[in-house]
């Protein structure tokens, strides 16, 4: 099995961009099995090429590093976000680019924190099919299903931008709509806020199942009605000329999917998003 994702084998201290894995799904409410992502995708990830014809950039061209993956506490969400929070937070510290692959979507929160620590100015763009805007889930206030509100409250008002979202209660979308911009089912406005995120410091947090389950089948909670995988690229390739300091991609569950093409286009989405921030 590989231990680092194609081609990024750099040694950590010439790498601007570090790649490291979150395999935790402890507060999975429905479909377990985004903890087998990351070591999946590092396998699979032999399987693509390092060359992206839509950016014209070839992976080998850049120093990455895959710093494997942080430290997991089964049964302990604080103590699991807490690792993942300080090796995130070390990155930044010294002044590195993160790919975080998760893991359920819990593990983007403490990642965005230390990336604001950083940047305070951040902005942050969110891809997914849920809302994840609760205030409490199942009786707990840290889970995958209020991580971003969780950002939204450490961000402050018209900071989050939200797209391909079609599902979440009543409560969480009237709250998106007063408090920051979403887009229903689609990232077709992305171009309409982009001077909204110039000149700022840019994370990008990309939940699989925004893809339709046509497209995304190995995903913990499939969606119908999501975006196909030419308009995921085309919304991604809007944001190339951003400032984009972190990136992470979550929620891809590969063994609900045995034909492996849930895994194979979650590894193209991540040298899409890798050579974005190059």
């Amino acid at each position: 099995m590989n231990n680092y994702f194609n081609s990024c084998n750099s040694k950590y201290e010439s790498s601007s961009i570090i790649l490291f894995g979150a395999p935790y799904d402890g507060t999975t409410s429905y479909r377990p099995g985004t903890r087998l992502a990351p070591n999946r995708i590092r396998l699979e990830s032999v399987g693509i090429e390092t060359y992206s014809p839509y950016l014209d950039k070839e992976l080998t061209d850049y120093h990455i590093h895959d710093a494997g993956d942080t430290d997991i506490f089964l049964g302990s969400a604080e103590k699991t976000l807490n690792s993942i929070y300080d090796k995130a937070k070390k990155m930044y510290l010294d002044h590195k680019k993160t790919l975080m692959i998760g893991g359920e979507h819990l593990v983007s929160y403490p990642t965005i924190k230390a990336c604001m620590e950083s940047h305070p100015n951040l902005r942050v763009v969110h891809f997914d099919a849920h809302t994840d805007l609760r205030d409490s889930f199942l009786g707990e206030d840290m889970s995958h299903a209020t991580v971003l509100k969780k950002v939204a409250d450490e961000l402050g008002d018209h900071r989050l931008f939200q797209f391909g979202v079609r599902s979440g209660s009543k409560v969480e979308f009237e709250y998106a709509k007063k408090h920051q911009y979403i887009e229903i089912a689609g990232a077709d406005t992305l171009p309409e806020i982009l001077d909204q995120l110039q000149g700022y410091p840019l994370y990008i947090t990309l939940d699989v199942d925004v893809l339709d389950p046509s497209i995304m089948s190995g995903t913990g909670t499939p969606e119908a009605g999501g975006i196909t995988y030419k308009e995921l690229l085309k919304a991604l390739l809007q944001l190339k000329d951003q400032n984009i300091v972190g990136v992470d991609i979550v929620e891809l569950a590969p063994d609900y999917d045995m034909s492996g093409v849930s895994t194979a286009t979650a590894c193209t989405l991540i040298r899409e998003l890798l050579l974005l921030m190059a």
